[in-house]
């Protein structure tokens, strides 16, 4: 629910010519999510939703993997019309970022609903962090389409050659767990001579789409999301590359 009324503010500044880093925005958030807590009975509790799930079989186990990983528990798994339904509680903030994770492992298939059932005690879990990294542009200029295709092996781009860039700016999806600061403006070195077979034409995998509401599930905690009137951008809180190292790792000796 936040991030639908928190997307429908954004996307009325973004009509209205105003530009935002996302960083006061997210700060005021971050002090209204202590607002859904409630004391029951003398304990924290924090809202559960009940959701139903209907799958493809292949997708069942990936599914029920993922809910676990996010505090949900299983209530009940029946078979529907060449699908698999499952019904669950779960925390309500265990859904943040679910959504796009679930398109993603049910292939479009999957259908989920889910409605506020109760308060109950708070559970002691971390939910919503992307486990994958993210490729992230360590020079200013335009993004350019040799740069791109020597990236494509390392994970999924969010950009096209031409875009503008900056530093500290999210270009694209890591296949792996950690972030890589990558160069996309770098171009083709040019030589006065030219090799047999050596020019050929740069064919590019489509860019995943990022529009607002995937970008505000997507980000993890040191990510911001910038909007403007023409764009919507993916940031790192800290945009230089080397202090960005640095923190990460007094991060690690802490």
């Amino acid at each position: 629910m936040s991030t639908i009324i928190n997307g429908l503010d954004l996307e009325m500044i973004k009509k209205a010519g105003n530009a935002i880093s996302m960083e006061s925005f997210l700060e005021k958030l971050s002090h209204n999510i202590f607002h859904i807590l409630r004391e029951v009975d003398g304990k924290i509790c924090e809202p559960y939703e009940d959701v139903q799930i209907e799958v493809p079989e292949e997708s069942v186990g990936n599914v029920i993997e993922a809910l676990g990983l996010r505090g949900a528990k299983m209530e009940n798994m029946t078979n529907v019309n060449n699908l698999v339904r499952l019904n669950y509680t779960i925390p309500s903030r265990g859904l943040i970022g679910f959504t796009t994770d679930f398109m993603t492992m049910t292939k479009g298939y999957g259908i989920i609903n889910h409605t506020f059932s109760e308060y109950k005690k708070v559970e002691d879990f971390q939910v919503g962090e992307r486990k994958l990294g993210v490729l992230v542009s360590m020079e200013n200029g335009k993004a350019t389409a040799y740069s791109i295709g020597n990236l494509e092996d390392r994970g999924i781009m969010f950009i096209e050659p031409g875009t503008e860039v900056y530093e500290g700016m999210i270009v694209g999806e890591c296949n792996r767990e950690n972030d890589i600061a990558v160069n996309v403006v770098k171009g083709k070195q040019l030589t006065n001579t030219r090799a047999a077979g050596s020019d050929h034409t740069v064919v590019l995998k489509r860019p995943r789409p990022t529009p607002l509401e995937y970008c505000l599930e997507y980000i993890n905690d040191d990510e911001l999301v910038e909007v403007t009137p023409l764009s919507v951008r993916l940031r790192k809180r800290i945009l230089n590359t080397e202090l960005r190292k640095k923190n990460l790792q007094q991060k690690l000796n802490m």
